[in-house]
């Protein structure tokens, strides 16, 4: 199952859900900011990144901002409490599935959610179309 984990006042968030819902997929939306992650969500997030916490901060944020310690000083456990207590420091959109993670929304990457058999029907129906067009504009040269 997708989870989308974002925030009512997120545009990517909004945009991130619009494109689930035209692709027709079952997803859980979640308000991170009403409803924070637990730590184990967390760290189920943090096992699928491939930079750890550095993917998932926002640093832009004004959560981040009014931190003055550094973060890199924390122990793990310690980072994950305080974004657990402090859900804005979360970039947004998260989406998530059993072995994939987008951190933002990025129209090119949201694609990875839509399962493998319709990628392949879709990609076949490309081809077919665009096989036919060509066939059109040859017949008619």
């Amino acid at each position: 199952m997708i989870k989308l984990y974002g925030s009512a006042s997120c545009n990517s968030c909004r945009k991130a859900k619009a494109w689930l819902e035209e692709q027709s997929l079952d997803f859980e939306e979640r308000n991170i900011i009403t409803d924070p992650l637990t730590k184990r969500e967390l760290k189920e997030i943090l096992s699928l990144t491939e930079n750890g916490t550095e993917d998932i901060i926002a640093t832009r944020s004004k959560v981040y901002q009014k931190f003055d310690f550094d973060l890199n000083d924390l122990s793990f456990n310690e980072l994950v409490g305080i974004i657990e207590e402090n859900p804005g420091l979360l970039k947004r959109p998260i989406v998530i599935d059993e072995t994939k993670l987008q951190i933002g929304f990025n129209e090119d990457e949201i694609h990875q959610f839509i399962p493998r058999e319709v990628r392949k029907l879709n990609s076949k129906k490309m081809t077919e179309t665009l096989f036919y067009m060509d066939w059109e504009k040859q017949k008619f040269a």
